[in-house]
């Protein structure tokens, strides 16, 4: 039986003491609610060649200091104002043992409200520690990125990888002008000849692009060093040394470039599919394509800007792409819009003016937000050079990335539908390397169900591989690349 309900002012008052005492409670809890500071809600590691990244998610603003020592390397960080808890925990066991990087993290109360995270390196690093503020689905983040001293130059990479595939393991063994040694400088007699040193010589010579015309800067020092003084000029290749790569007259390097990554999933669709996950997968297929193609009797070699699940910032992404004198630009994307309605396949290239439509418009300002999601680091000085690159555009550039565009859209329109049967322009900043045919490819809709199903089928992540590769090889044989001497 229910007691009755007594009205309400004849129910039961708290005493004034019973008061005080609760208000008491409360203020002590807000207290330690303050002093306890951040929750941590979620943490991650992104290993890569070109720098580790080790991400804290909270629910708050978390302060930090950080400590690096270089013998042994490690990188010491007290975040205050928290506890050591078990998502901290967490960071132990995220550490892979391939991570090229990092070697382990330890993690403990260095003091009250002081959680002190110890990063153990594998080589020399430059690391940043910065914060980022909420976005997207984020929360606050601290960031630590874990850059190697001694980065591995990409262009000499691509070349040794290349030289592997033409000639077997033994002829990339010799020493690099990079990272040979002082006294290992110096050229080889003929019957040393390195056709590694050969082919970074050639790469370095002459324009990046076959019909922009436009000289791209020379490469560092590191990618085509100059003899010892006094050392004696470079001997030739013997004629009749066929069997290595300096063959050729050189490589045809395309560019490939994966959207998104790491922190930045990219459009999610309405089965969970990532963008990031569906792009990569595209792009390792196109790679294979390319590195077992010749045009004119010179090889091709694709170079990712991104080879695996982490982050890479727009500019940085253009930037990869001129280090390595690449020859055409391609990134790769699934697109997504406010409705599921939207479908097809699109192509973009830039535009020095006003976008060609209110769609092309929304979906760059879309993608130029990437940096924001992914997280870049606006105190680095490398992002002053990043802007200032991103501001250059040429007109040769747009119009042959617009003849680009055009082929492959037609060879993409073979295996799918369009969303426009041109291609568009608008302002995308990863489009702006002012010496390279560079298009955006959108291959689907993701936020379409059908075209989601689609784009996670690995037959018709085929099919768009073996389009795209059909008009890279269409658009070559009108524009062909500059020749280069040969050095044999």
């Amino acid at each position: 039986m229910n007691e009755p309900t007594l009205p309400a002012h004849q129910a039961p008052q708290p005493s004034r003491r019973a008061v005080l005492r609760a208000s008491s409670l409360v203020l002590l809890l807000g207290t330690q609610q303050i002093a306890r500071g951040a929750t941590i809600v979620a943490v991650r590691v992104w290993p890569a060649p070109e720098y580790s990244r080790v991400t804290i998610e909270s629910d708050g603003a978390l302060v930090a200091k950080q400590f690096f020592v270089t013998s042994p390397p490690r990188l010491a960080v007290d975040i205050e104002g928290i506890d050591l808890s078990p998502e901290l925990r967490e960071l132990v066991a995220k550490v892979k043992p391939d991570d090229p990087n990092i070697a382990g993290i330890r993690v403990g109360q260095n003091a009250p409200g002081v959680v002190r995270l110890v990063v153990d390196l594998k080589q020399p690093a430059m690391p940043q520690v910065f914060t980022l503020p909420p976005v997207a689905a984020y929360r606050h983040r601290l960031v630590f990125d874990l850059y190697p001293a001694a980065p591995v130059d990409p262009l000499e990479a691509l070349i040794a990888e290349r030289l592997r595939d033409a000639n077997g393991p033994a002829a990339a063994s010799a020493p690099s002008p990079a990272s040979a040694p002082a006294t290992a400088r110096a050229p080889a007699p003929a019957a040393e000849h390195d056709p590694l040193g050969d082919l970074i010589a050639q790469r370095a010579n002459g324009p990046a692009t076959g019909s922009t015309g436009t000289q791209p800067p020379a490469p560092p020092p590191a990618v085509a060093a100059a003899p010892a003084p006094g050392a004696a000029p470079a001997a030739p290749s013997r004629p009749g040394n066929r069997a290595t790569a300096t063959e050729t007259d050189r490589i045809i390097i395309v560019a490939l470039d994966p959207g998104h990554g790491g922190e930045d999933p990219g459009a999610i669709g309405p089965s969970g599919t990532r963008e990031k996950d569906v792009v990569l997968r595209v792009a390792h297929l196109l790679r294979d394509r390319i590195n077992a193609t010749t045009i004119g009797g010179n090889p091709m070699r694709a170079y990712l800007t991104r080879d695996g699940d982490y982050f890479v910032p727009l500019g940085t992404r253009v930037q990869k792409a001129r280090r390595v004198q690449a020859d055409l630009f391609v990134s790769i994307h699934a697109d997504a819009f406010t409705t599921p309605a939207a479908r097809g396949a699109s192509v973009f290239a830039l535009s020095q003016g006003g976008a060609s439509s209110t769609a092309a418009r929304w979906l760059a300002n879309k993608e130029n937000q990437a940096d924001l999601v992914g997280g870049i680091n606006v105190q680095s000085k490398d992002q002053h050079v990043q802007r200032a690159l991103l501001d250059m555009s040429t007109t040769a550039q747009i119009n042959d990335s617009l003849k680009l565009g055009t082929v492959l859209l037609g060879e993409i329109g073979n295996v799918g539908k369009l969303h426009k049967p041109r291609v568009e322009q608008a302002g995308f900043a990863v489009l702006k390397a002012p010496d390279i045919p560079s298009v955006l490819v959108e291959t689907a809709f993701i936020s379409n169900p059908e075209e989601e199903r689609r784009l996670r089928s690995s037959a018709y992540q085929e099919q768009l591989a073996d389009a795209l590769m059909r008009g890279i090889t269409r658009y070559f044989a009108k524009n062909p690349p500059l020749a280069r001497s040969r050095s044999v």
